[in-house]
């Protein structure tokens, strides 16, 4: 009678433990295959993408500035002022308008010496144009304002090329800059027996603008109206 009892307990416990090795590997199974797909999903690869393209600078400014030394104060108010009236009819005369043209401040600076009086008289005009090719002719011709008595001061800052239209640009760029990143990181996955997959993160380096490649005007951009922008970006794709 006490076996016939015992039968039902014995395998009730088979049972029970039965259950637990098969729970056991069931669980096993699943966090291997979780552990997996995690070890899968943190595979990446980080990559900068370049994207450059030539432009043209649309906007020129020129700093003209004059100076004139003496002991005459009287005398060399009226030499600045001719100065400045040969300084403007020069630049009418190269196609620009009065409002391209601004007047700038005029700074006197006076001491004495052996008790005699010594001025100095400075004076900047400003070109501000979109007419580049213009502003490129006159800039080239500025030696016939020294033929005319001109003396140009120390201190200006001469001319200057922007390029303004950045943000019509940016768009395309970083849409190449990105595909230039993915062609790399398709390369690097080919070569791991990888496959590229989404964009785990991305961030967008800052746009510059730099001289273009065979230009010897100057080593700023803005030195010369033939310019390059750059951009570079760093995405992490994930590989699968």
């Amino acid at each position: 009678m006490t076996e016939n009892r015992s039968l039902p307990l014995v395998i009730a416990a088979a049972i029970i433990a039965a259950g637990l090795i098969i729970g056991l590997v069931g669980g096993g199974l699943l966090l291997g295959d979780g552990l997996t797909r995690a070890k899968l999903a943190d595979r990446a690869v980080t990559v900068r993408g370049l994207a450059e393209q030539d432009v043209t600078a649309d906007l020129a400014t020129w700093t003209i500035g004059t100076t004139a030394l003496g002991t005459d104060l009287a005398g060399l108010q009226a030499k600045v002022d001719a100065d400045g009236e040969r300084v403007t009819a020069f630049l009418r005369n190269a196609g620009f308008t009065a409002e391209e043209i601004e007047s700038g401040e005029i700074s006197v600076n006076q001491y004495f010496n052996n008790n005699i009086n010594n001025v100095t008289i400075r004076r900047k005009f400003k070109l501000r144009t979109t007419k580049i090719q213009q502003a490129r002719a006159a800039y080239a011709e500025q030696a016939t304002l020294l033929r005319q008595g001109v003396v140009f001061d120390s201190e200006g800052v001469g001319m200057v090329y922007s390029f303004t239209r950045l943000n019509d640009v940016k768009p395309q760029m970083i849409a190449a800059a990105t595909k230039n990143a993915r062609e790399g990181a398709e390369q690097f996955a080919k070569d791991s027996g990888a496959e590229v997959g989404g964009i785990k993160s991305a961030s967008q380096g800052y746009f510059s603008i730099i001289p273009r490649d065979g230009d010897s005007s100057g080593s700023s951009a803005g030195s010369s109206p033939f310019q390059k922008v750059r951009v570079v970006t760093t995405i992490d794709f994930y590989l699968e």
